[in-house]
C-alpha cells in the first residue's frame, strides 16, 4: 500500500513522468533510511473521498452502477505480481517503480517487525518499537469506533494512553501480552462477524509479534468493512455525484474534440424512422422517441456483433460486453432447455436437477464463448455434456439411458442451434429481448413477468436485467440532454430536407 507521503497526482508529460518517478524512488529511500515504522494503512476518510467520485470518476460509476459494489482490499495494496512473471526486456518505467516501491516496502515492513522481535527479546526489553505500534494501533480503532459508542471511546483511550504505557515500560513493568488481548477483544465487539474467527485465531497465538502483526492486517480490513458499509447506506449520494462529474467531464470532452458524438449520433439514430419522426411533434413527443430510440439501441448491444463504441458508452464497455455474452449464452441454454424437453420428453422438463445441473455446465462450457464462429467450435462440447446430463437423470429415476435413434435427433438439433436464425434459438432471444425492453422502458418498479419457456431462467434472467436497467438509467441520467439534442437535430434536419423536396416538387408540378 503506498505511503501517505506518496503524490498520486499523474505526470503531465513523459518527462514529468520520469522526474517524478525517480523522486518517488528517492522518498522511498528516505522513508527506508529514516527507519522503521510501522505498516501504513490507507484512511478510511481517503477510501470514502474516493468513493464519492469527486477524485475519482471510475470508482464512482463503479458503485453508481454496481448496487453490490464492494473496495477490494487488493485495490489498496502494492502487490504487482501480475508484474513478476512478465519478461524483463517487456519491462517499463512504470512497472520497475512499483516492483522498487513493493520492494522497499517489504523491506520496511520487514524491518519494523524484525526490530520490533529483537527490542522485545532484549534483556531488559526495549518498548520504543512496541509504543510506536501501540500508537498507531489506538489510532486505528479510534477511527473504527463509532461516533456514539462514547463508553467504549473512553475505555480505549483510557486503557490504550501511551503516557501511562510509556512510564509502564521505562519501569519495567508493561505487559505488551495484555494490551494485544485488550485490542483483540475490543475488535471483537466492533469488527463483522466474517471477522470473528481470524481474531479468535490471533487469541490463540503465542508469538507477540505474530500476533501484532495479525492485528494489523486485520484493522485493515476492518476499515474496508467499515468503508463498504458507508458505500452502502451513502450510495444514493454517490450516485447523484457521481452524475453530476460525469456531466461535468464529458462536457470538459467534448470542449476538446471536434465532434465528440459521433459514434453516439450513429448508435443512437439506427433505429429512428418516418413514423417515429412524425411522433415528435412537441417537446413530450420527442422524449418519448428519445426514450424508445434509446432503448432499441441498448438492445443491439446485445447482438454478438455488436460493441459498445458510442462515446457514452466508455466506463460501461466492459460491463455492456460481459453482458451481451452472457444473455447470448443463456439464450444458447435455454434453447436447449427447449430441445431437450420437446425430444426426450416432458419428463426431462419436469425433474429441476436436470435444468440445474445444465445450466451449471453449460455455464462454464460456454464462459470463453464471445461470438457464434466460438460457439461453433464449442458446440460438439455441448452436445457431449448435453447426452451426458440426460443419461445421469435417467438413470436416476430408473428409466434406461437415451436410445440411438432419440440421441442421434437431440444432437441434430444442438447443433443446429449455431444458426443465428434457428426458429427456437430466435424465439428465445426475441422474447429476452422483449423481456429487458418491458423493463427498461418502464418509468416504475412493476414487476415483469418472466417470458413463456423460460421460467428455469428466471434466477438469471433477473440478475442480468437488474445489471443492464442500472446501466441504461444512469446513463440516461448522465446524458439524456444530449441524447435528446442529437434527436431533435436530427428530426429538423430531416424534416427540413423533406420540406425542401416537397417544394421543389411543388415548383415542378407547376
Amino acid at each position: 500500500m503506498e505511503d501517505k507521503n506518496s503524490d498520486p497526482s499523474p505526470s503531465s508529460s513523459g518527462i514529468n513522468k520520469s522526474n517524478d518517478d525517480n523522486n518517488k524512488e528517492r522518498q522511498w529511500s528516505a522513508n527506508f533510511l529514516t527507519g522503521a515504522s510501522p505498516p501504513k494503512f490507507v484512511s478510511l476518510d481517503e477510501i470514502i473521498n474516493a468513493a464519492n467520485g469527486m477524485t475519482n470518476m471510475a470508482l464512482a460509476h463503479e458503485i453508481a452502477v454496481d448496487k453490490n459494489f464492494k473496495l477490494d482490499p487488493a485495490l489498496f495494496s502494492n502487490d504487482i505480481n501480475g508484474y513478476e512473471n512478465e519478461d524483463e526486456g517487456q519491462d517499463d518505467n512504470g512497472t520497475k517503480t512499483k516492483k522498487l516501491q513493493k520492494k522497499v516496502k517489504e523491506i520496511m515492513h520487514n524491518a519494523f517487525w524484525n526490530l520490533l522481535k529483537q527490542q522485545l527479546n532484549d534483556d531488559p526489553p526495549d518498548y520504543t518499537q512496541a509504543l510506536v505500534l501501540l500508537r498507531e494501533i489506538r489510532e486505528t480503532l479510534e477511527d473504527l469506533v463509532l461516533p456514539h459508542h462514547k463508553k467504549i471511546r473512553e475505555n480505549l483511550r483510557e486503557i490504550l494512553d501511551i503516557d501511562l504505557i510509556k512510564q509502564q515500560a521505562e519501569k519495567g513493568v508493561l505487559n505488551f501480552t495484555h494490551y494485544s488481548h485488550y485490542v483483540l477483544n475490543l475488535m471483537s465487539k466492533i469488527c463483522a462477524p466474517v471477522r470473528d474467527e481470524k481474531i479468535r485465531e490471533l487469541l490463540e497465538c503465542t508469538d507477540i509479534v505474530d500476533t501484532f502483526k495479525g492485528i494489523m492486517e486485520t484493522l485493515q480490513l476492518m476499515k474496508l468493512d467499515l468503508a463498504n458499509f458507508t458505500i452502502t447506506m451513502m450510495r444514493p449520494n454517490i450516485v447523484a455525484s457521481s452524475i453530476e462529474y460525469e456531466k461535468k467531464k464529458f462536457a470538459q470532452f467534448l470542449e476538446i474534440q471536434a465532434d465528440g458524438l459521433q459514434y453516439t449520433r450513429r448508435w443512437l439514430l439506427k433505429h429512428l424512422d418516418d413514423k417515429k419522426i412524425e411522433g415528435a411533434n412537441d417537446v413530450n413527443g420527442l422524449k418519448q422517441v428519445t426514450h424508445y430510440l434509446l432503448a432499441e439501441a441498448y438492445l443491439d448491444l446485445l447482438n454478438w456483433d455488436s460493441c459498445p463504441e458510442a462515446e457514452t458508452l466508455m466506463l460501461d464497455q466492459g460491463r455492456l460486453l460481459e453482458l451481451r455474452d452472457k444473455i447470448n449464452r443463456l439464450t444458447i441454454i435455454g434453447s436447449i432447455l427447449l430441445i431437450c424437453g420437446s425430444t426426450v420428453g416432458g419428463l426431462m422438463q419436469d425433474v429441476d436437477k436436470f435444468k440445474k445441473n445444465v445450466k451449471q455446465h453449460l455455464d462454464v462450457i460456454l464462459d470463453t464463448v464471445h461470438s457464434n464462429k466460438e460457439l461453433e467450435k464449442i458446440m460438439p462440447n455441448v452436445v457431449i455434456q448435453i447426452k451426458e446430463d440426460i443419461n445421469v437423470i435417467l438413470k436416476e429415476i430408473h428409466n434406461k439411458e437415451l436410445d440411438k435413434e432419440t440421441e442421434s435427433i437431440l444432437e441434430r438439433q444442438i447443433m443446429e442451434l449455431t444458426n443465428e436464425d434457428h426458429k427456437i434459438r430466435s424465439l428465445v432471444n426475441l422474447r429476452i429481448r422483449q423481456f429487458l425492453e418491458k423493463i427498461i422502458l418502464s418509468q416504475n418498479a412493476v414487476p415483469t413477468q418472466v417470458p413463456p419457456g423460460l421460467s428455469s431462467l428466471q434466477e438469471e434472467l433477473a440478475s442480468i436485467a437488474a445489471r443492464f436497467f442500472i446501466i441504461v438509467a444512469h446513463n440516461r441520467s448522465v446524458f439524456g440532454e444530449y441524447y435528446q439534442e442529437i434527436v431533435a437535430t436530427e428530426i429538423s434536419n430531416r424534416k427540413s430536407t423533406l420540406g425542401s423536396i416537397n417544394h421543389d416538387n411543388a415548383i415542378m408540378d407547376a
